[in-house]
Order: structure tokens, then C-alpha cells, then sequence
């Protein structure tokens, strides 16, 4: 198979799961398992985890870019797959505590307010953007399509950077006001 067909083939695939992901998302957040007649305790310990998640795939999206640019590709590949996985985790993390957990209101005023939800409003946007950027990504360089792929990983890169970083932020911004 030519990476032309390879590419092709997984389209479809990164399409549906692009689509898929943030409307199952979006529908999980407003799951309470609660109202489905399990007594469960809020998963109050994943936003520190989730947090952690994130602040440590943007310290591997920076090393991957170190190691490629030292020509360690094997290293690069293996900081971006796991970059990916845990980007996974957060994402079933997220999902688990919102699905136990009423959602937490931002308590500051003022300023702080406006930059929270601005931070919060790109990193929401740019979280769903990153998702087809990212698989694309990946398969051109799995189909080893490499100056297709560093032409897109130079879009998807600093995106993805961003919310990985804004993650964390949000999380330190809103810990104060989670219910203990």
C-alpha cells in the first residue's frame, strides 16, 4: 500500500473519531451517574491526576521536538505516542469525574474572571481542534510521509503545546473553589 492509500484510508477514520470524540464528550459532561441510581462517590482526585497528565505531555510534546532536532527519531516517535497516550487518559479521567462530579464554578472576580474563561474558552476550542491535527499527524508519519508530516506537526505542535499548558492552568486557576 502507497502512503498516498495509507493516508486515505485512515481519513475516514480520523473524520469519525474527530466528530465522535468531542460530541461524546460533550454528552458524558452532562452524564451524572448519580441520576442513573449509582451511589458513587465524586472522583474528587482526578482533576490533580488530569492536571498532572497534561503539565506532563507538554513536557514530552518539548522533548520530542528536542529529539527530532537532534535526529533521535525512534526517541521522537516514542515521546509522541506517549504523548497521545496520555492525552487518552486525561481524556477518560475528564470524563469519569464529570460523570460523578457537579461541575465547579470559578469563584474569582474581576479580571482573573475574564482571563479564566478566555484561557478556558481557547483551551475548550483548541482541544477539539487538536484532534483531527493530531491524527493526521501521526498517521503521515506512520505512513512515513515525513515532509507532509513535519509541514502539518509545525501546525499541530504548538496547539497542542498550548493545550497542554492551558490544562494545567485552568486546573490551578479553578482548584480553589472544588468542593472537599
Amino acid at each position: 500500500m502507497n502512503e498516498q492509500s495509507l493516508e486515505q484510508k485512515y481519513n475516514r477514520w480520523i473524520i469519525a473519531v474527530s466528530i465522535i470524540i468531542p460530541v461524546a464528550v460533550a454528552f458524558l459532561f452532562g452524564v451524572k451517574l448519580k441520576d442513573f441510581g449509582y451511589n458513587v462517590e465524586p472522583l474528587s482526585f482526578l482533576p490533580a491526576i488530569y492536571a498532572t497528565t497534561n503539565g506532563i505531555t507538554a513536557v514530552l510534546l518539548i522533548a520530542a521536538v528536542i529529539a527530532i532536532k537532534n535526529g533521535k527519531r525512534r526517541l521522537h516517535q516514542t515521546l509522541m505516542t506517549s504523548a497521545i497516550a496520555l492525552s487518552v487518559a486525561f481524556l477518560v479521567m475528564y470524563v469519569a469525574y464529570h460523570m460523578t462530579a457537579d461541575s465547579t464554578k470559578f469563584g474569582g472576580e474581576g479580571v482573573i474572571k475574564y482571563v479564566y474563561y478566555f484561557i478556558l474558552f481557547t483551551h475548550i476550542v483548541l482541544s477539539i481542534i487538536i484532534i483531527p491535527l493530531v491524527l493526521v499527524t501521526y498517521v503521515r508519519a506512520w505512513a512515513q510521509v515525513f515532509d507532509k508530516h513535519k509541514k502539518i506537526a509545525r501546525i499541530t505542535f504548538p496547539i497542542w503545546l498550548y493545550v497542554a499548558v492551558t490544562g494545567v492552568v485552568v486546573y490551578l486557576m479553578i482548584s480553589p473553589y472544588y468542593v472537599r
